[in-house]
């Protein structure tokens, strides 16, 4: 093994059969200063055994497996996108490991992100809803957007994705509601709104409201809309491509290297605080 290889920052994808965990796996092998040392998925997965890369005809040497502790063994890094019951049980296992954690999975309960901030005393962490540069570039443009109006403006967040997707309203147009909230002063659980349906009364200035839109193939679009009196700002970020989301994991691994334990975000990796 060459001495680029051995330099090179030890990767585990969890879920590695899903659309995801492949571009992941394919991300990982095609960087150039991360190497693929474990692939997780859950014991059905058809793929158990087989090798992570062989979806694209290729061989890493890397076989697919449901056993924690054996996929996990090697490797300095997890990147984690699958369903928030799956991640906790890996957190778990790398906080007995010292694996440091790339956390993309949405949809976790507040016990949940409390159980992530313990485990971030033990590990390093970087957890977003989205790992994309440019949603993450987006965030901080409507946090200025937000300040700037603050009064006057309605705001709605409008979300599209593919007919796949479990949870709703995305990890994403979430955290776009809780950064605009946070610019407001407000708190996002008192004043988002989440479905309209018959006579609902005047809108209520002081609300942040959510549409979900699911079908197709859709990767990932979403919009916040500023409506004011004579005029409206659009602020989108569309996504024809997972692989913006897997390079911005990468990115993430990267920061991690050499980090102390603790719960970062994009932001920390963009230098975006």
């Amino acid at each position: 093994m060459s001495a680029a290889v051995n330099a090179a920052l030890r990767v585990c994808v969890a879920g590695a059969s899903g659309r995801m965990g492949q571009m992941l796996v394919e991300a990982v092998r095609d960087s150039g200063d991360c190497t693929l040392t474990g692939a997780l998925d859950i014991a059905s997965s058809p793929a158990i055994g087989q090798d992570a890369a062989g979806f694209a005809g290729q061989a890493s040497g890397v076989a697919i497996t449901a056993d924690l502790t054996a996929g996990l063994s090697g490797s300095q890094f997890l990147i984690d996108f699958t369903r928030p019951e799956g991640t906790m049980a890996h957190l778990r296992e790398c906080a007995k490991l010292g694996v440091g954690v790339v956390i993309g999975t949405t949809g976790f309960t507040d016990a949940q992100k409390t159980e992530i901030a313990q485990i971030a005393k033990q590990i390093p962490i970087v957890m977003s809803p989205n790992m994309s540069v440019g949603v993450n570039v987006t965030l901080k443009l409507l946090e200025m957007a937000a300040k700037a109006m603050a009064t006057g403006y309605d705001i709605e967040i409008i979300e599209a994705h593919h007919r796949h997707k479990v949870d709703a309203p995305s990890g994403t147009a979430l955290k776009m509601g809780e950064v605009i909230a946070d610019a407001l002063g407000r708190d996002l659980k008192e004043c988002a709104v989440y479905a309209r349906e018959g006579v609902t009364g005047e809108r209520d200035p002081s609300t942040i409201g959510f549409a979900a839109i699911r079908g197709g193939d859709i990767v990932g679009d979403h919009t916040v809309l500023f409506a004011g009196t004579g005029e409206r700002i659009e602020i989108t970020h569309k996504s024809s491509s997972r692989t913006t989301y897997a390079q911005g994991s990468l990115r993430a691994v990267r920061f991690l290297a050499g980090k102390p334990a603790g719960l970062y975000d994009m932001f920390d990796v963009l230098g975006l605080k």
